[in-house]
């Protein structure tokens, strides 16, 4: 795509997403031309996206029942990263927040976003 640029305006994104899904339903093969239209207009999709829509930060009490969702952990396997029960049921119930060792415990052990955490 020689004429590729950034998306100014609802209406170019309405047409490049157009586009998008028509390439999309050709399923191109990788390596060709049309693969490689259909990635950069995706990137450019994200890109405004990014910009005119930007995700607000995670809860950091959802992104830790997420993880835990995600990993099968119990409250019970929660009190290496708080200390004790109770207090993980402090911070899940928003009557205390996360100290600085807990975020960092979450972070490097969980794969906690820091900016979920701090959020």
């Amino acid at each position: 795509m020689k004429n590729a640029r950034l998306i100014h305006t609802e209406k170019e994104y309405d047409e490049i997403m157009h586009k998008v899904l028509a390439l999309a339903k050709t399923n191109p093969g990788e390596e060709t031309p049309e693969y490689e239209e259909l990635i950069l207009l995706s990137m450019l999709i994200e890109e405004y996206d990014r910009k005119h829509y930007p995700k607000p930060p995670a809860d950091p009490v959802e992104a830790i029942k997420f993880r835990m969702e995600q990993m099968d952990l119990r409250p019970i396997d929660m009190k290496r990263y708080f200390g004790s029960t109770g207090r993980y049921y402090d911070i899940i119930n928003k009557k205390r927040g996360l100290s600085v060792n807990m975020i960092r415990r979450l972070h490097s052990e969980l794969n906690i976003p820091y900016e979920s955490l701090m959020a």
